[in-house]
């Protein structure tokens, strides 16, 4: 049964047996824009055209800005790299919910939660946070917001 897998750089969805790459343990990348990993999904998942997508490593600091996050955020990406996802996006959750440890820590996915995000000319901008942890053993997750309409 294949596996869905989406890119955090383009968005690109796509469906493969293995998460690996033919016979070694090299992890599968994109095929479309030649990103160097994709984010495995356990459901199909479908991103709204203005998503915006930020991966972390397993300590929650930002590792790559994919489609959309510079339109959303105008941050460029050096100025985030390294930095702890909440702290770079001034990214806060209802209620002070900290889903991005919840992630992280369990390895579950935590979707269509409210979130607020600080932009570049620090205004905010209220969106809707998908997260997915890596499954892999690097750890890790894909933060997907999208924008309130």
């Amino acid at each position: 049964m294949p596996h869905p897998f989406i890119c955090p750089n383009c968005g690109e969805r796509s469906s493969a047996s293995d998460r690996y790459e033919a016979f070694r343990r090299d992890e599968r990348g994109c095929s479309h824009c030649g990103f160097s990993f994709l984010f495995e999904l356990l459901d199909d998942y479908y991103p709204a055209p203005d998503a915006a997508f930020f991966v972390a490593d397993r300590e929650g600091r930002v590792i790559g800005c994919g489609r959309g996050s510079f339109e959303l955020t105008g941050y460029e990406e050096e100025e985030v790299v390294g930095q702890p996802i909440a702290q770079a996006l001034g990214l806060s959750f209802e209620n002070g919910e900290d889903h991005v440890a919840t992630v992280l820590e369990w390895g579950v996915r935590a979707l269509g939660k409210p979130a607020t995000v600080r932009t570049e000319s620090d205004r905010s901008a209220t969106a809707t946070a998908d997260l997915f942890p890596a499954y892999d053993d690097d750890g890790g997750l894909l933060l997907v917001l999208t924008p309130a309409r």
